[in-house]
């Protein structure tokens, strides 16, 4: 029994009349007597008691109707909520942000989007630090903004949205808070942090042993399970740390300098979204992003 003959089906037993059943259906009336008699070939038995005065339902067809209707109904809502999924209305954007200062950063393309989408509204989430795709991967975001590159099966990478210098975090009494600017070289002057996460193989994470451009060895900090603990052991003096240039503005602190590096490559962050989960919405978004950041110098992880 395929849904338009189910549809029919109830139509008419809703309506009792086959003239207004072909006319709220858009189709003939023969079309609407060789259903009903195909059902019954298929059933078995009558499902309309039909005279010149009168269409009524049999038992067995006002048990049919009983029984299909909720199913019937609760098909054409799953399909209808899948199909304003697809074409990404009926709801938010929701954007998840690796780091929640990028979203201060990137405001023009959040403001464009919900001001030129048909559905703009938008809802931002902060990513978990130790496991930033978690989540996209769970669905509780449509699309994340995060550091490049990115190279996961599941996910698809859109426009960069920003892109930014590095920065090192050093303790306010470090020799090196009195410089005007640091090179990747100067890393082997100090003990160098990075924030524990499960960091896939293809991000830039230094194999051992950890040199500098010039060779020079870089000694590791140990594993850190916050960005709070980040901060919290280079105000306390036990080594350094790169960062994108925006903690200078977003983690200012009075224990902590911010030192430009020079000649080092920058930060890029981009929007990524699952590959099964690229609505209209998500494509909306991006195109929005694409145009009002321009064109990418291609993706690069600071």
């Amino acid at each position: 029994m395929e849904l338009r003959e189910i549809e029919i089906f109830l139509a008419l037993a809703e309506e009792l009349h086959f003239g207004r059943t072909a006319e709220r259906l858009h189709v003939s009336q023969a079309r609407i007597s060789q259903t009903i008699k195909k059902l019954e070939r298929q059933v078995g038995a009558p499902l309309f008691d039909r005279t010149s005065r009168r269409v009524a339902p049999t038992p067995i067809g006002a048990r049919l109707r009983d029984d299909l209707a909720p199913a019937y109904r609760q098909i054409v809502g799953a399909v209808a909520r899948a199909t304003d999924a697809g074409r990404g209305t009926g709801g938010v954007l929701r954007v998840g942000f690796e780091a929640p200062g990028v979203a201060d950063l990137i405001a023009g393309v959040l403001d464009t989007y919900r001001s030129r989408a048909a559905d703009g509204e938008v809802e931002i989430r902060e990513a978990d630090f130790a496991d930033p795709f978690g989540l996209l991967r769970a669905g509780e975001v449509d699309v994340l903004v995060t550091l490049l590159p990115v190279a996961e099966p599941d996910l698809a990478t859109g426009p960069v949205v920003l892109t930014e210098p590095m920065v090192l975090a050093v303790p306010a009494r470090h020799p090196f808070a009195r410089l005007d600017s640091v090179t990747l070289d100067d890393l082997a002057r100090d003990t160098v942090f990075r924030a524990a996460r499960p960091a896939p193989p293809y991000w830039v994470e230094p194999p051992e042993p950890w040199t500098t451009p010039s060779g020079q060895p870089v000694r590791r900090g140990r594993p850190l399970a916050t960005f709070q603990e980040l901060l919290a052991v280079i105000a306390a003096g036990e080594g350094v740390c790169p960062l994108a240039a925006h903690a200078r503005q977003y983690f200012a602190r009075p224990t902590i300098a911010f030192v430009p590096f020079r000649n080092a490559p920058d930060v890029r962050w981009a929007l990524v979204w699952r590959r099964t989960g690229r609505t209209a919405r998500v494509r909306e978004f991006a195109e929005r992003a694409r145009t009002q950041a321009g064109p990418s110098s291609g993706p690069a992880r600071g």
